[in-house]
This record gives structure tokens, sequence and C-alpha cells, in this order.
């Protein structure tokens, strides 16, 4: 089976929060965030699976800190494993000024992708061969938030 690196589908999507991205006091709707995230993380597992993936599961969002009109957002998205037929991505989100040079954090949180066939039946993907001592950590913590939410969901 093939193998593939985790930046060789790695994602970097930038948007630019516009008055209708935001709720009536000019912050970005959390909804609005979370679409960005979903697409930058569908590409992500797209590109890993060299299928058409469908979200299966958004692990808790956690928002840090508002984003208002104006900032840019900066979405990045990374496989951290790659199971049989699904794979997890994590999405985290930055927010810029355009007079300021640091990004902060505005959000996090782990998708999980299946990948399917024409026909739309579940299909073998790739393995991940995580490089950095970083993806090694993401790799093994995906296990553990897969067997968390499937012991979750079997109870």
């Amino acid at each position: 089976m093939k193998q593939k690196k985790p930046s060789a589908s790695s994602v970097i999507k930038t948007e630019i929060v516009c008055p209708n991205d935001t709720n009536p006091m000019g912050i970005l709707q959390g909804g609005k965030l979370v679409h960005w995230m979903d697409i930058a993380a569908a590409v992500c597992a797209q590109t890993h699976a060299e299928h058409i993936c469908v979200t299966a599961t958004i692990n808790q969002i956690s928002f840090n800190k508002s984003a208002i009109i104006g900032d840019i957002i900066t979405i990045k998205a990374k496989v951290t494993r790659a199971f049989i037929t699904s794979l997890e991505i994590k999405v985290e989100a930055f927010s810029r000024n355009i007079k300021s040079k640091k990004d902060h954090l505005i959000g996090k949180s782990y998708f999980v992708f299946v990948a399917l066939d024409e026909s739309k039946n579940q299909i073998t993907i790739p393995k991940l061969l995580p490089q950095t001592k970083s993806e090694i950590e993401d790799y093994k913590n995906a296990l553990i938030r897969k067997n968390k939410i499937n012991g979750a969901t079997k109870s």
C-alpha cells in the first residue's frame, strides 16, 4: 500500500473577514469559520486519499479569540493519521489584523473524513508516514481520539 508524508497534502487556506461573515457586532461568526475549516480539511483529505472524502465527525472546536471585519484568516490543515478508509485532519485557524504581523490562534479542531469511490462506497486510502516529532505525536494521539469517539458511540 502506498504511503504519503503529511506535508504532501497539507493545506493553507486564506480568507479575509468581510461584513457578510460577521454578526451585528462585526465579529466573525463561528459557523463561517467552521465552514472555512471544513473546506480546508476536505481539500487536505482528498489530496491524501486521491478520492472524494466526506466529513464524518468534527471533534470539539475551541474558539480561542475573536476575529473582526478586515482580519486576515489563515487556516492550516494537515493529515494526522490515515486509517483504512478514514483519516483525521488537524485544522488550526489564525487571525491577523492587516497592520499586525502576529497571528493569533482563533480556532482548532480535528475533522474525520471518509474516502468514497465513484459508487459512494468506502475505499482504502494510502497510509500516512509521519516525519517530524510533532507529526509522530499527532499520529499517536489520533488513535487515542478515535478510540474515545468509538467508545462514546458504543455506550
